[in-house]
């Protein structure tokens, strides 16, 4: 009897093991979450774009990183100097692991940095300033500068590094090209160094992670599996979280706020955001030559940019598109990243009349026809805001083409500056204006990546000039008044319509713990499921 009490026993708690060992157990942590679009390519030098920055964030690792307060912390480099003016020097980090095995060294760091550089790259601008990367031993690297560069490990936390061995082995030693659809091994394969392995990859479909036993660092998480679901309707994403389906998603579109919090379960987490949404206009065609409008292109003049600035009705789109959640903006980067002197710009006044007026002066009275490229599952809103300013044009007499497309085909077609006028947000990576007077409003320069996000071509040498000087002064003072000087000019020149600040929606279940960064990066070591 007493044996057979023993043997109950030992079947009850090895049973009881087994089944805590199951998948879908209490000790078996699964995230499933979504967002309105998939990652473009899992090859880190590819696209310079928020989401997938943040997607393969946690699957590479920068020499540096941000922590949840979005300040430098080290990462693949445990610290670093000033050994020079022009001459960082870095000291890696020792026994770290790439995912398939491969160690981590200097060789790596030194490829990368020559990865970056390849045609199909859009991170050339992270490293634009860095002449030469050499190799001083196995873990001690040092890069020379062009000039002084006191911002420059700013712009390294999402400047990714790549296993030289892994991309020799499989013909990825030039980063693919997005705008040019070119792909090689790494766009459908990863071997980071980071805390997540992707373990199945189904392109607008389904991706599946599981964390990485080899990690260097200890994890803050307490996932055993992640499952990651692009959903484009919004409609759809809503449901499936109230539905239970998934645990989080972002983001929840500005009418459905109300909806997730009244939910048993679901809430929103709101925030601001650092991204600027804003409208780029082609000033270099003589031609228009984008949805297949032809003929000659208005938008060279400055009476025209100004008409259709003053045409936007920037406050109807602040209460009725995106319901108060959004901070029009005047300048072309978050006031709260060049304080206090961002809140000192005005934008020009909602005036049709005035804007009509221009229009004539400019020699179009009875308006134009153009083509409009926006996209359509990359930011809050963002088809319903392109719609909004095609209504309002239309007031005025220009009449506007709207091709709306899921972020993929936008960006390959403006990313190949195939546009005349298009809808785009900007995140400055190292939340500083050098950024954007670099990516965004320099001349296009392909051998320095300056203007690679310039994709309407707007050229002022001045500002050229100011920038090269903002990136080197030390002086606060003398810096953020060549940064006033820089964006007045655009301003007057119209170069851009910054239109807003958006602001971040994120909808989860109550038993989910996250981070939300204002960078709106959603990084999976800092989520836990209760």
């Amino acid at each position: 009897m007493r044996k057979k009490t023993l043997s109950l026993l030992l079947c009850i708690l090895t049973c009881g093991l087994a089944i805590s060992l199951l998948p879908g157990s209490a000790s078996s942590k699964t995230l499933k979450w979504a967002f309105q679009g998939d990652a473009n390519s899992l090859d880190p030098h590819s696209l310079n774009e928020t989401f997938l920055i943040g997607y393969l964030g946690n699957i590479y690792e920068g020499l540096v990183r941000r922590g949840p307060d979005l300040k430098i912390e080290p990462s693949l480099a445990e610290s670093w100097e000033l050994v020079e003016p022009t001459r960082w020097r870095f000291h890696l980090r020792k026994g770290v692991k790439f995912h398939n095995g491969n160690d981590f060294n200097a060789d790596d760091v030194i490829f990368s940095f020559a990865r970056t550089r390849t045609e199909g790259s859009s991170f050339k601008t992270r490293i634009s300033t860095v002449k030469e990367a050499i190799k001083v031993d196995d873990f001690t690297v040092d890069f020379v500068t062009t000039q002084p560069n006191p911002i420059l490990i700013s712009e390294w936390d999402s400047w990714y590094i790549m296993d030289k061995e892994w991309c020799e082995e499989h013909d990825a030693v030039e980063s693919t090209s997005v705008s040019k659809g070119t792909e090689n091994y790494a766009t459908r394969h990863e071997n980071g160094t980071g805390p997540f392995i992707v373990t199945e990859r189904q392109t607008d479909v389904k991706s599946v992670m599981k964390p990485f036993d080899g990690w260097w660092d200890t994890p803050k998480h307490n996932l055993t599996e992640v499952i990651f679901t692009p959903i484009s309707s919004d409609a759809t994403r809503v449901a499936a979280l109230l539905s239970g389906e998934i645990d989080m998603m972002y983001p929840v579109p500005v009418q459905d706020i109300k909806r997730v919090n009244s939910n048993a379960g679901t809430s929103v987490l709101s925030g601001p955001e650092l991204r600027t949404i804003f409208l780029g206009m082609n000033q270099v065609d003589d031609e228009m030559g984008s949805s297949n409008i032809k003929g000659k292109n208005p938008l060279k003049d400055v009476r025209v940019r100004k008409a259709f600035y003053q045409a936007i009705n920037i406050e109807a789109i602040k209460k009725k598109i995106m319901r108060n959640l959004s901070d029009p903006s005047a300048i072309m980067i978050s006031p709260k990243l060049f304080e206090p002197f961002g809140k000192e710009f005005a934008r020009l006044p909602y005036d049709p009349a005035a804007s009509k007026k221009l229009l004539a002066e400019a020699g179009y009275p009875e308006g134009f026809k153009l083509g409009m490229d926006c996209p359509n599952n990359r930011y809050v809103n963002d088809e319903q805001i392109c719609q909004a300013v095609v209504s309002m044009l239309a007031k005025v007499g220009v009449d506007v083409n709207l091709k709306a497309t899921p972020k993929a085909l936008f960006f390959k077609k403006v990313m190949a500056f195939d546009t005349d006028f298009y809808l785009l947000g900007w995140t400055p990576s190292s939340f500083d204006s050098w950024n954007v007077l670099f990516n965004l409003i320099g001349s296009r320069d392909k051998e320095s990546g300056r203007g690679k996000f310039n994709f309407g071509q707007y050229s002022n040498e001045k500002i050229d000039k100011l920038a090269d000087r903002i990136l080197s002064e030390t002086d606060l003072d003398k810096r953020n008044q060549m940064i006033k000087e820089a964006f007045q000019i655009l301003n007057d020149e119209v170069g851009y319509i910054p239109l807003h600040q958006q602001a971040l929606a994120w909808g989860k279940k109550d038993n989910i713990d996250l981070v939300q960064r204002a960078d709106n990066q959603f990084v999976l070591n800092y989520v836990n499921v209760k």
